[in-house]
């Protein structure tokens, strides 16, 4: 059976550049969409945060502002279904990343928060483009991957062709003027060939090799579904 290590973030808020916290935590769709498209396919999936931390949910992306009402609904109902297995993530500390055949980020501003600093977590992507293992980071999770710049040799993400959240659609979610950085940019400076779709919340995924990535919430499923395609293979 194919597993999957699902990395979420544990931060409840976005500190701004003025210092104050805006709330935030996962991307409701980011996480119930691939989790749900995982184990459909038969997958088994485990949730992991740093400190092992119940992660929250950033409500903004329970809004009907944040999709169609027709996937809203269905993001509800399986969020509230997940709640016992959010409850009790694993500690990514104590996780054997390798153990996994897919190592997978959803978004939200939460790990521009938590997993761009994260030690652990920036081990684990180390290890997973040395060795050529499969990982998917999707809309700000990419964010991850700053955690590696101080890696030996340099991060193994720069020269790699990856997306994220794009300083568009940041300013277009009104927070670019706020941001102590935004991810677009940091992706530049890192050396990833950044790549974004032709029009802001598009869906948008590129693969690179063992790496996967979506630009935005839209990118969910086609993210999802190209991974168990190809690891089907």
């Amino acid at each position: 059976m194919t597993k999957v290590l699902m990395v979420v973030s544990a931060a409840d808020h976005w500190t701004l550049n003025d210092g104050t916290h805006h709330p935030t935590g996962f991307w409701a769709e980011e996480l119930v969409t691939p989790y749900s498209i995982f184990t459909d396919a038969g997958w088994d999936v485990d949730v992991a945060t740093p400190g092992g931390i119940a992660p929250t949910v950033d409500n903004v992306s329970l809004d009907e502002s944040a999709g169609d009402a027709e996937t809203l609904e269905t993001v509800k109902k399986r969020l509230e279904e997940l709640q016992p297995v959010l409850a009790q993530p694993l500690d990514l500390d104590n996780v054997e990343a390798a153990d996994y055949d897919l190592v997978f980020y959803p978004g939200g501003h939460g790990p521009m928060e938590d997993l761009a600093v994260n030690e652990v977590s920036g081990r684990i992507l180390v290890d997973r483009m040395t060795d050529n293992a499969p990982v998917a980071l999707l809309c700000h999770a990419p964010a991850a991957v700053l955690a590696t710049e101080n890696a030996p040799g340099g991060s193994p993400f720069a020269g790699r062709t990856m997306t994220g959240f794009s300083n568009d659609e940041e300013r277009a979610a009104g927070l670019a003027d706020k941001a102590p950085w935004l991810l677009e940019d940091r992706l530049v400076a890192l050396g990833a060939k950044y790549n974004k779709a032709p029009e802001p919340g598009a869906p948008y995924v590129t693969v690179d090799g063992n790496l996967y990535t979506g630009q935005n919430p839209s990118s969910s499923r086609e993210l999802a579904e190209r991974l168990v395609k190809d690891l089907a293979e």
